[in-house]
């Protein structure tokens, strides 16, 4: 069972930086890419970044130059990250990893599969 675990959420003034992390045991984001997503309060959920199985990274043009997703796998621990920097208070929200279903030896699922629990992320002003 695939099972993604975000940490590393929290209270930051604007301007401020966090980085966000998620653990997936046993998977390979080369293989499948995964993606941040983030919802507000009243709004829905919304894809903040991802990876795709080729390398190819995308963001949000709200958040674009000021987060950066990123991935290794140090002694078999799989984690992404989202780097978030210059914080505003509309990036408060619950944020969420996901990634795909790896799908036989080579193939992926196209949607996003497996979510983690999210991780309240809190700009203030």
């Amino acid at each position: 069972q695939v099972q993604p675990a975000e940490s590393g959420g929290g209270s930051v003034q604007a301007g401020g930086s966090l980085k966000l992390s998620c653990a997936v045991p046993g998977y390979i984001f080369s293989r499948c890419g995964m993606g941040w997503y983030r919802q507000a309060p009243g709004k829905e959920r919304e894809l903040v970044s991802s990876t795709s199985r080729d390398g190819t990274t995308a963001y949000a043009a709200s958040v674009e130059g000021r987060f950066t997703i990123s991935h290794s796998h140090d002694n078999g621990r799989a984690i992404a990250y989202l780097q978030m920097n210059s914080l505003k208070t509309e990036d408060t929200a619950v944020y969420y990893c996901a990634v795909r279903r790896p799908i036989g030896q080579t193939s992926c699922s196209s949607e996003f599969a497996h979510w983690g629990q999210g991780t309240q992320v809190t700009v203030s002003s």
